[in-house]
């Protein structure tokens, strides 16, 4: 019997868990695929208060080892569902199930890919799913964002503040983001509209040296000689398994505000997979503090 059981152990869930255990109760937190989420691929970070840089795989291993040696239980397996038991949540795997006095759900978002080959390979090395994490790697240089919607308008007017040249490129003849952004964007000397194109390939062995498109509307094929691709073309969110226990929005996130309640008692929803405006790694470890808090003054009643 756990008093808190975490689904994803990313920033939010490994917060929540260092939380949970402060507050002295028994928290447990799940992973599925690796601790620290996705920033534990990133090279360097850069953008947490406090701490001028380091890797995302030391800032995840830091994280983990935080609620560990408080105490916090890690079960490296896939959770397969979850159930709400008589007032209690229980949390299924393969072969085992976990009862819990209250749950905090932290499964994150996956980053939508443009599924090209390479791709994979080069995160890191010249593809990046987060402009405000990696955009000052590439200070002087050329770089593509990819995408038609207010994120990628904010990634490009963010990259033109320290890239030499931005490409912003859209499949389509007009964009899907607020015009008071696209006209912001026309005014900037050093962004460039690639309109009607679509990503085809990814040019460099072992980083990015550039990016073929094809224009739609001639199917002719042409290079962008770019170090970078940024690649904003939404995420998708993991809460399928979520969806008898707690209400999702039309995009799949759990339905929670800023005090990460859900429609469920003692039930609680932190990080990116919730519905929210911004997702960095501040607003992931604020809510898995605000989240673990409520599940403790759950408990208290």
């Amino acid at each position: 019997m756990y008093d808190i059981g975490i689904i994803g152990g990313g920033t939010a869930g490994l917060t929540a868990a260092i939380y949970g255990q402060r507050a002295g109760k028994k928290t447990i937190v799940f992973e599925g695929t690796n601790f620290g989420g996705q920033i534990a691929s990133s090279p360097e970070v850069e953008n947490y208060p406090g701490i001028a840089k380091i890797s995302g795989a030391e800032f995840s291993m830091k994280l983990m080892e935080q609620a560990v040696n408080l105490g916090a239980e890690t079960v490296m397996e896939q959770v397969t569902g979850v159930r709400d038991s008589n007032g209690m949540k229980v949390i299924e795997t393969a072969g085992t199930d976990y009862a819990c006095k209250s749950l905090i759900l932290a499964a994150g978002v996956t980053h939508r890919h443009l599924g090209l080959e390479r791709e994979e390979q080069l995160v890191g090395s010249g593809v990046s799913y987060c402009a405000t994490c990696d955009g000052m790697f590439f200070r002087g240089r050329d770089v593509a964002v990819i995408g038609g919607g207010n994120t990628a308008l904010q990634d490009a007017a963010f990259l033109a503040n320290y890239c030499n040249k931005v490409y912003l490129v859209h499949r389509r003849d007009e964009f899907r983001g607020e015009a008071g952004l696209v006209e912001m964007l026309r005014k900037r000397e050093n962004v460039e509209f690639v309109l009607s194109a679509v990503p085809k390939a990814i040019v460099g062995e072992h980083m990015v040296e550039g990016l073929i498109l094809t224009n739609q509307k001639t199917k002719e094929d042409f290079q962008l000689d770019v170090n970078g691709i940024f690649v904003a073309i939404g995420h998708a969110p993991k809460n399928e398994l979520f969806a008898e226990l707690v209400e999702l929005d039309e995009a799949g996130f759990i339905k929670a505000g800023e005090d990460c309640l859900t429609k469920t008692p003692g039930v609680f929803a932190a990080g990116d997979c919730r519905t929210k405006e911004v997702r960095q790694l501040t607003t992931a470890a604020a809510d898995g503090a605000v989240a673990a808090l409520a599940a403790v003054k759950y408990l208290q009643k």
